[in-house]
């Protein structure tokens, strides 16, 4: 028996031969996350978002397993009729990005890992533990806010922990809106990366990809990001110099120039991006005029207070006039873990 399809929605047309774009998402992120990314993203590109297994709007637990989501997202390019993909992968599903492409290199053309790494170590089994044990108190009766408190601890920079204080002390409230079983799942995600190791897997990657790191990033860490594009034949590597983990929160005007020029370098571009001029939504106007000191919204989880808040479970938004939702809160940028 098959699985349920993941939840999804499409967004632009693309340019006729340009493959879409699919979008996915970190661990504790949902689709809506990349909204900063994917307004501009859909100028020049189909973009396709989704929540993965044990996510915010997708039916089912999370994979104990990292390479079952591969099956999910084939399940669902299938379903969209699309033969391939350029992906677009953060933290965990940066992970799953490279697997896709190693497990199914007929099915991605182009591949870019945001914030990822090719194995867990020691340090990084650890902080899952740690995060676990904090979701373990919270699922016994305890504190709410120790799992926000710990979670922005490790995914951003201080800079930017600093800069959005009072946003960030409004979504810890807002953790007290998220039911027993968004923390269970969130317990899932963490544990499916706790003991991974991609490393036999990416000299099978054929396609051409683009490491992003981020010098700050303490969950993943940028050496291991290095590591990783050392390891896939033929990649290349870009560095934000001061950004968390949560690159795609931090610094989203950033790295969609990274991602568009990466992608249209090998359509041919010459560095001029080609198509209309990037735009990003008007709230994040000021931001593109300060390239070093953009903010985002933090903890993308929390802008959706629970699956029973949107008048039922989300399949597809494939019409791009739909799912413009609000949510409590939801400030500019929000974006990766």
């Amino acid at each position: 028996m098959s699985s349920p399809l993941l939840a999804h929605r499409v967004d632009g047309e693309g340019a006729p031969g340009r493959p879409p774009l699919l979008l996915l998402n970190g661990g504790f992120m949902s689709m809506a996350s990349w909204e900063p990314l994917a307004a501009p993203l859909a100028e020049r590109h189909r973009v396709v978002r989704c929540d993965l297994r044990g996510q915010l709007l997708s039916p089912g637990p999370p994979h104990r397993d990292l390479a079952a989501n591969v099956d999910d997202v084939a399940a669902l390019i299938d379903h969209l009729g699309i033969d391939r993909v350029d992906v677009l992968g953060t933290s965990f599903g940066g992970e799953v990005g490279l697997l896709l492409a190693a497990r199914r290199p007929e099915r991605v053309a182009r591949l870019v890992v945001v914030t990822a790494s090719d194995h867990a170590t020691e340090s990084m089994r650890q902080g899952a533990h740690e995060l676990r044990a904090v979701v373990a108190e919270v699922l016994a009766g305890g504190d709410r806010g120790r799992f926000h408190d710990a979670l922005v601890a490790a995914v951003y920079s201080p800079a930017f922990a600093e800069q959005n204080a009072g946003v960030l002390a409004a979504r810890r409230l807002q953790l007290g809106a998220l039911p027993d079983a968004w923390f269970a799942a969130a317990d899932g995600l963490v544990a499916a990366v706790e003991d991974f190791d991609l490393r036999p897997e990416l000299g099978a990657i054929r396609c051409p990809a683009l490491v992003v790191v981020a010098a700050d990033d303490r969950v993943m860490p940028p050496e291991r990001g290095r590591a990783l594009a050392a390891a896939i034949p033929g990649a290349r590597l870009a560095e934000h110099p001061t950004s968390g983990h949560a690159l795609v929160a931090e610094q989203p005007a950033w790295l969609v120039e990274e991602v568009v020029g990466f992608l249209e370098s090998l359509d041919g571009g010459t560095g001029g991006h080609g198509g209309p001029p990037l735009r990003l939504p008007p709230d994040r106007e000021a931001d593109a005029e300060e390239a070093e000191h953009r903010t985002g919204g933090p903890l993308q989880s929390l802008e959706d207070p629970g699956p029973g808040r949107r008048g039922g479970p989300l399949q597809s938004l494939e019409d791009p006039g739909q799912g413009r939702r609000g949510g409590p809160l939801r400030p500019p940028g929000a974006g990766g873990t």
